[in-house]
């Protein structure tokens, strides 16, 4: 939507997920679609143009007519240009960012059989390994075609490397390329709310567009497929005010050390329309580094990814917390003590007030982790978390 419409992406699968709610959607940040229109806003812009040319020019006449007998009085247009900008941007500032995360960011063009559309993505490897958004490119994973478009101008047919359908993500292979430019990756479990951040992409097909804001919240579940995504798109999103929009998708979000702590995956917009696509209302949500850096290497080195799990099913419970409704046998909650009807409220020190929190809590893990929940009111129980592989349809 970006990443949703609901939850919107900047494209999660090749129609765009929704969450709805009394206020809103959340939309993932869809790819941005194609668009035919120009030829009639450019009309209207020239009309305006001409009208305004005509109507300036007879404003001027009558002006120099009442000024004609006095002398030319003084303008701005008299004085000379200031100096022109010298040396390099202040080191933590925006244009410091912007100079040194943007040669690594890429747009991505995705053809599929039936569809359409654009996102972006960033440089891992200078042999050409590109990270971005599973909704991004999965249109192209039957018989379609992804061409990478680099901000020095090169382009590139690009081939996925594999995919992550479950945390929104996806690695692909630009052909024929060398010594790109690597982007620098941070770490996003130190992230304190109301620190600045920018967000790098292509929305709408503008290609390198930056804009800035702050953490705006941490720990937020996310469906990466909106309403008719399952809790097996859930992630454990950073949630930012920096513009986020159709086509930004796969984009880095970034520090201001300049180092991606985040992937740009999905926006709220208030839309009503469930085909309607969403613009940035200062709600985004991006996939934390340290989840995706896990994955991301998972596919590069073997094609695949592994999901971390609990080994329950739960939902919602009516008093706060995630309801146990079933136990898989031989996982790690059967293992660990836990029953059917179990509550969860905390795994180590976050709260869970719904079962997607808890879903997202344990995918912030790596498989073989340990962790504390607490059942009920204070029963802790500690649980070895599993992993199993990630099937794609």
């Amino acid at each position: 939507m970006l990443y949703g419409s609901a939850a919107q992406h900047p494209g999660y699968p090749a129609a765009p997920y929704q969450q709805q709610h009394q206020t809103g959607q959340l939309q993932t940040a869809p790819p941005e679609q194609r668009r035919r229109a120009g030829g009639l806003v450019a009309g209207m812009t020239v009309l305006a143009l001409l009208v305004g040319g005509g109507a300036g020019a007879a404003g001027g006449y009558l002006v120099a007519q009442d000024n004609d007998t006095g002398s030319p009085a003084a303008t701005a247009l008299n004085t000379p240009p200031t100096a022109q900008q010298t040396g390099s941007a202040p080191a933590g500032s925006v244009e410091a960012v912007a100079a040194k995360v943007l040669p690594s960011v890429v747009q991505l063009q995705v053809r599929g059989p039936s569809s359409a559309g654009e996102g972006s993505g960033f440089v891992i490897s200078g042999d050409g390994l590109i990270v971005t958004n599973n909704h991004v490119v999965e249109v192209a994973a039957s018989g379609g075609q992804i061409e990478a478009v680099f901000q020095d101008g090169r382009t590139a047919k690009a081939t996925i490397v594999g995919r992550d359908p479950t945390s929104d993500l996806a690695v692909v292979r630009a052909q024929g390329v060398t010594d790109l430019p690597v982007a620098e990756l941070g770490r996003s479990d130190d992230l304190r709310v109301g620190q600045p951040v920018v967000a790098i992409g292509s929305p709408f097909e503008l290609a390198g567009t930056v804009t800035s804001g702050i953490v705006s919240s941490l720990q937020r579940p996310t469906r990466a497929g909106g309403e008719n995504g399952s809790q097996a798109t859930v992630m454990d999103a950073i949630q930012t005010d920096a513009a986020i929009n159709p086509g930004n998708s796969g984009g880095p979000l970034v520090n201001m050390a300049g180092q991606i702590i985040g992937i740009n995956s999905a926006i709220y917009s208030p839309s009503s329309s469930a085909s309607a696509q969403g613009g940035s209302v200062g709600i985004g949500f991006a996939i934390p580094i340290n989840q995706a850096r896990r994955t991301a290497d998972e596919i590069v080195k073997t094609g695949k990814a592994t999901q971390t799990v609990l080994g329950v099913s739960v939902r919602d419970n009516a008093d706060g917390g995630a309801l146990v409704a079933d136990v898989v046998a031989g996982g790690p909650g059967e293992k660990a003590g836990l029953k059917q009807g179990d509550v969860v409220t905390q795994l180590d020190d976050r709260r869970i007030d719904s079962a997607d929190a808890l879903v997202a809590a344990v995918r912030s893990h790596a498989p073989n982790d340990t962790v504390k929940l607490v059942v009920g009111a204070n029963n802790t129980v500690p649980v070895t978390l599993g992993g199993q592989p990630v099937e794609l349809k």
